[in-house]
């Protein structure tokens, strides 16, 4: 897994040689944003299904075609399984938050989404706006510290940015 530790091992022993001081103070810099990043992964886990509740609620009113209740199977299945992935997104970036890298995001939610989507002819802009919701939702002090909230939002903007 991606992680800024082992991006900056590979890249300097890709390149034969080893890690440069611009890659070790990248990496002191991760170290010290480490604090934030597990507060703001402990308070994502502490209110996970209320997020992700709140963003699909968001995604939900916003996207009236997926709230018509009655339309036929595909669109409760739809959405059950929009559900399913806004909660998904918000576990992987609480992954990537205690990493300190966007590995979890990268394996596991990005590679071959956009495919897949395409495929199943699945619209992203849902999950987009369930993402974006939960990134402008965030208050500091109120949910967490200013900088945890800015980790937290950095990780959201990566998502966001990936399925755009």
């Amino acid at each position: 897994m991606k992680s800024v530790v082992t991006t900056v091992i590979a890249a300097a022993d890709a390149a034969g040689r080893f890690p440069s001081s611009s890659d070790l103070e990248s990496v002191q810099g991760s170290i010290q944003r480490s604090a934030a990043r597990l507060e703001a992964a402990e308070k994502l886990a502490a209110n996970l299904d209320a997020v992700a509740k709140e963003a699909y609620d968001a995604c939900i009113s916003k996207y009236s075609y997926l709230n018509n209740a009655g339309e036929a199977n595909s669109t409760d299945t739809f959405k059950a399984k929009c559900a399913r992935d806004i909660k998904h997104y918000l576990r992987l970036i609480q992954y990537s938050l205690v990493v300190g890298g966007t590995g979890p995001l990268d394996e596991w939610g990005i590679a071959g989404q956009r495919e897949v989507y395409r495929a199943l002819s699945l619209p992203t802009a849902p999950y987009v706006e369930a993402l974006s919701y939960a990134r402008n939702r965030g208050c500091a002090p109120r949910d967490m510290s200013a900088q945890a909230l800015t980790e937290y939002n950095a990780l959201l903007d990566y998502a966001i940015n990936s399925l755009s």
